[in-house]
């Protein structure tokens, strides 16, 4: 369910941003094993894991947005639609995954190249494993905080619009 308050959106991007930061250590922990390629599956198999933790947190979901009215879903879909989000509210793929690691491709691609070089390589590919996963999660975070944000304001202007046929009484003592 999409958070009902700033405040609880709030606690709820804090706590997502933790868990990215969570994640990128470990991403920029397994870049340090020397095998070629475990670095990449490691990464695929953590974007698979919380990007929909992620969605979950905050009321988006496909479970949660396909439970919605289609009003509200509209609204979403709209929300998501401008801001170019492909992974908000959609049940996350391997091949979706892998399409948000090739937007950052520069830095995935030098990850690679920098392992060649001996130890310090190995440290450059863990900072640069370290910056792309927590790039990609706080991209995310902030994609689903902004949806969420504008929700719960069209939610609080449409619950103070005075509806057409009110009566408005004047209440001037004279």
């Amino acid at each position: 369910m999409i958070p009902a308050t700033l405040e609880e959106l709030e606690a709820i991007r804090k706590e997502c941003r933790s868990m990215v930061n969570t994640r990128a250590f470990a991403s920029g922990g397994t870049a340090l094993v020397p095998i070629p390629g475990t670095d990449v599956v490691a990464d695929v198999g953590m974007l698979m894991q919380l990007l929909p933790a992620i969605n979950d947190k905050f009321g988006l979901s496909e479970k949660q947005l396909s439970g919605m009215d289609a009003e509200s879903k509209a609204a979403v879909y709209g929300l998501v639609m401008s801001m170019g989000s492909a992974v908000i509210g959609k049940l996350i793929t391997r091949e979706l995954v892998i399409k948000l690691l090739q937007k950052v491709g520069v830095r995935m691609a030098a990850k690679q190249a920098a392992r060649i070089i001996p130890i310090a390589g190995h440290a450059l590919s863990a900072a640069l494993s370290f910056s792309a996963m927590r790039y990609v999660g706080n991209k995310h975070v902030e994609d689903c905080y902004n949806v969420a944000r504008q929700l719960i304001e069209q939610r609080r202007a449409k619950e103070l619009e005075i509806p057409a046929d009110a009566v408005i009484v004047d209440t001037v003592k004279v």
